[in-house]
């Protein structure tokens, strides 16, 4: 039986999005067990409070992304409502969780600032307005997306058959967002290099700005892929972005 070439390519893509997923899912178990030791000293041994709360959700909602992922493409299911549930979730945890990352930054750069609390209320009023934003373009263009299973045998998993430019737009808002919040790191530490040499200091900023570079940089690779590939593709990139950005939170 001969098949067409739009449904080789998006057989090709969907596998190769699943070995990505499969890849990012061993690498991340390894990091894990890696760290057990200092991890479970760090949650035994440490006082309880909000941002030891804020770490836990950042650091273990990624396992339950990962996991949805994973049994979204392996799985055999025909069902494009149930698809459609999965892709929801999938969409909700990957935003909760880049929520939780941006907000250990937002302190970040609230620390850095000697607590400045008109900085703080600016940099939460802004996050929430680009919060509301994000999920209603997610879910206004998850919810009528269509789902098909593949035409070719031995593909399994939720294949999303059609997508949305409008994708790009969360990506864009965030690009915005961590540039401003780079930009408030940068200035900081030009005001403060000849003077504070606490070691602490110095490593908040140079983390901070890795984190931003890393998080631009998948941003950008996010609008485009967004506007130019399949949905394959950059719905695999965009899952990569809620673990890089928890990964650089702890």
């Amino acid at each position: 039986m001969e098949y067409s070439s739009d449904d080789i390519a998006a057989a090709r893509s969907f596998q190769f999005a699943t070995y990505i997923y499969t890849s990012m899912a061993t690498f991340w178990v390894y990091d894990y067990a890696c760290s057990l030791h200092e991890e479970w000293s760090f949650l035994l041994q440490s006082h309880w409070n909000k941002v030891k709360g804020l770490y836990i959700a950042t650091r273990y909602l990624p396992f339950i992304l990962l996991t949805t992922n994973l049994y979204m493409n392996f799985s055999q299911n025909e069902n494009p409502d149930r698809c459609r549930v999965l892709a929801n979730i999938d969409s909700g945890i990957g935003m909760v969780s880049t929520i939780f990352s941006e907000c250990f930054f937002i302190l970040r750069t609230y620390a850095l600032w000697d607590n400045n609390r008109i900085l703080l209320a600016a940099m939460a009023s802004t996050f929430f307005a680009f919060i509301v934003a994000s999920f209603t373009i997610a879910f206004t263009t998850t919810a009528p997306a269509a789902y098909a299973a593949s035409a070719i045998p031995g593909i399994t998993g939720c294949y999303q058959s059609s997508t949305s430019f409008q994708l790009f737009i969360p990506f864009l808002l965030l690009f915005a967002f961590e540039l401003a919040l780079m930009i408030l790191t940068l200035i900081r530490a030009i005001q403060s290099w000849r003077t504070n040499t606490n070691r602490l200091y110095v490593v908040l900023v140079n983390h901070n700005i890795s984190y931003y570079a890393c998080g631009l940089l998948f941003s950008v690779v996010n609008i485009f892929t967004s506007l130019l590939l399949q949905y394959s593709y950059h719905s695999m990139l965009h899952e990569c972005a809620p673990l890089h950005l928890a990964t650089y939170s702890y």
